[in-house]
């Protein structure tokens, strides 16, 4: 018990500095739209499009929170197939977070004391930084897509025709800005919630590869 207790002061102590602002929630202007035969059909498009690209990297920002602590930071992700890794680039202490690694488990570099280990990256994260991430939803709801994972899903539709909302496994995901200029368009901003955790994404640029 007092090595646990003393790795989470740790954990605390190392984001501490990057929590209040970056992750206060903001209320977000989103339209919400019930689907259509035009709304579901350009969704079908997309999800066929995307249907198999599992190989692509994201830089932006991430922002978590659990309503008192959180952290934040300049992101890269990139998923090859079921293999990720995913850097977080802390912006005032300059310290980096890399969660790595696929099936067969998770590892997570960077935190005083080595290395940590999980089965994967969900539970991983939630034991070590005390960060609710759904790592595996979040995987699909990055795409603008419902996760296999979880049924049902609800999705709501703004004026633009795409996913405004996705209601999946208690969290609601909002997307406030997309790439519209990308075929299939893909999301610019995605922000997940279920209270009191809260994760916000703003995504500079898209690679396929």
């Amino acid at each position: 018990m007092r090595t646990a207790v003393t790795r989470a002061t740790g954990v605390t102590a190392a984001i501490a500095c990057l929590v209040l602002a970056a992750c206060a929630p903001v209320p977000v202007p989103v339209k919400k739209l019930a689907g259509n035969a035009d709304t579901r059909a350009t969704q079908r498009a997309r999800v066929a499009a995307l249907a198999g690209r599992d190989h692509w990297t994201i830089e932006g920002r991430l922002g978590v929170s659990d309503g008192h602590h959180g952290g934040s930071g300049s992101l890269t992700w990139t998923q090859n197939g079921e293999r990720y890794d995913f850097t977080l680039r802390a912006p005032v202490t300059g310290r980096s977070f890399r969660l790595h690694g696929g099936p067969q488990g998770a590892e997570l570099d960077g935190l005083d004391g080595g290395p940590r280990y999980g089965r994967n990256a969900q539970q991983l994260m939630a034991r070590a930084l005390g960060w609710q991430v759904p790592m595996a939803q979040l995987r699909a709801w990055v795409l603008g897509l419902r996760a296999r994972q979880v049924r049902p899903a609800k999705l709501a539709f703004g004026i633009n025709g795409l996913p405004s909302q996705i209601v999946q496994g208690g969290w609601t995901v909002q997307y406030p800005a997309w790439f519209t200029d990308r075929q299939p368009a893909l999301p610019k901003k995605v922000f997940a919630a279920r209270p009191p955790y809260k994760v916000r994404l703003s995504i500079e640029s898209w690679t396929f590869h």
